[in-house]
């Protein structure tokens, strides 16, 4: 049986990453801006990917680690394996391409991504993998359809998503409305915002960054006393989030 040692990691194209994620990721979206691709590969076939890209408000982010040159950081936007990949195979993957990046772009000097308790979890891997916890929030900008299909309020209210937009404005039975800042139509057709939390992790790829770093790290104990261990909306007990990651369905596994 093969080991996460046994996966083997490189660079691949963003059409190749962006079908890797389409497959995999609970999301079946993908990041339109994303610059950097890693495909994740067992015996010669690619089972994962991961893309790296900027931040959808990189000016406001920058002030996350002080002095961060423009190009100075990067989020992982998307991380998605499937189910032939062996257990663990995220945190081998994860350290991999840490050193990948550390080695080749050594002008990036910390990444960051985003763990969404609302649909997917609360960031096992990011944990296991040394990310520093740096911020949970409430997130209210998933909306559910009265069909069950979800949505990011910034997707349906940013003026650029038009095929997400659209799809969502059909199941509300929404016509000639080309754009709208405003959530209002949507609450009319019975959308409604979905509960839950969102995390945000760090991992730094210098050692510069802990003394510049302008939030607090917080401990991973301060998930459960802000009642935000979550796994796909559901909250989790201490002893439920215990269980390993790998026995949870690897289309919902962690990742931006």
């Amino acid at each position: 049986m093969a080991s996460p040692k046994d996966i083997i990691l490189k660079p691949i194209d963003k059409r190749t990453a962006d079908a890797v994620v389409k497959l995999h990721h609970y999301s079946g979206k993908v990041v339109n801006n994303s610059q950097l691709s890693i495909g994740v590969f067992i015996d010669g076939e690619i089972h994962g990917a991961m893309q790296f890209g900027p931040s959808t408000d990189k000016r406001k982010m920058l002030g996350l680690v002080r002095g961060t040159a423009w190009n100075g950081f990067l989020e992982l936007n998307r991380m998605a394996f499937g189910p032939a990949l062996p257990p663990n195979s995220e945190s081998r993957a994860l350290a991999v391409a840490m050193r990948l990046i550390r080695k080749h772009a050594p002008h990036v000097e910390w990444i960051v991504s985003f763990s969404d308790a609302t649909q997917c979890g609360d960031g096992a891997i990011y944990r296991a993998s040394g990310f520093w916890l740096t911020q949970i929030k409430s997130n209210d900008q998933i909306w559910e359809a009265p069909n069950g299909e979800r949505f990011a309020r910034l997707s349906l209210t940013d003026g650029k998503s038009i095929g997400v937009q659209r799809r969502a404005q059909e199941i509300a039975g929404i016509s000639g409305l080309k754009s709208t800042t405003s959530m209002e139509p949507y609450k009319r057709a019975g959308f409604v915002p979905i509960p839950g939390f969102q995390l945000r992790y760090i991992y730094p790829l210098n050692n510069t960054i802990k003394d510049r770093l302008t939030a607090p790290i917080l401990p991973y104990s301060a998930i459960d006393e802000a009642g935000a261990r979550m796994y796909k909306g559901v909250a989790l007990s201490r002893s439920e989030a215990a269980a390993p990651t790998a026995e949870r369905p690897r289309k919902s596994d962690q990742g931006a």
